[in-house]
């Protein structure tokens, strides 16, 4: 067995949720800090609401919970535009399987996007496993193909909904 990293915690995995959301929000902020990005306090938000869940959340989920807090109207691009600037640095990663976004627990950290999504419950674990990574470059170079975004999403059931419907 390989080793890896398992960077998400599951709904079956007990740990406190508000810490985490905590967590996330403030390695954030360090981060766009030391790079000189903008986390404007919509960006922000967005995050928050992207780690109110280790379920992946669609951009009209995310409006719609945007516009009940606010009692107004956000523009869909709006939150587009958030999403894309969380992406590009790093801070959640995009399931494009479901076109739905999930916080990454290791921001900052080189890894590629590899992720166990269950079919049951919605959830989707981040992994990092170099030999995942390795496997993927190594095919690629053989083929003469130049990785950009190495993303892995493999489909299943996780232990808990296996327990609940076996």
């Amino acid at each position: 067995m390989s080793a890896h990293t398992d960077h998400a915690h599951t709904a079956a995995a007990p740990h406190d949720h508000a810490h985490c959301v905590a967590d996330a929000l403030t390695r954030a902020d360090a981060l766009c800090a030391e790079r000189g990005a903008r986390l404007t306090i919509l960006r922000r938000r967005v995050l928050e609401l992207v780690w109110s869940s280790h379920r992946p959340r669609g951009a009209y989920a995310i409006l719609e919970d945007l516009s009940q807090q606010d009692g107004k109207a956000t523009a869909p691009l709006t939150v587009y535009r958030a999403l894309e600037f969380l992406v590009d640095q790093g801070l959640v990663h995009r399931i494009e399987s479901l076109n739905a976004y999930v916080g990454c627990a290791a921001p900052g950290a080189s890894h590629s996007g590899q992720f166990l999504v269950c079919e049951g419950c919605g959830d989707a674990a981040e992994i990092d496993d170099p030999s995942i990574r390795s496997a993927i470059d190594a095919a690629a170079t053989v083929r003469g193909f130049r990785v950009q975004r190495p993303t892995v999403e493999v489909r299943g059931v996780c232990k808990d909904c296996q327990e609940k419907h076996p």
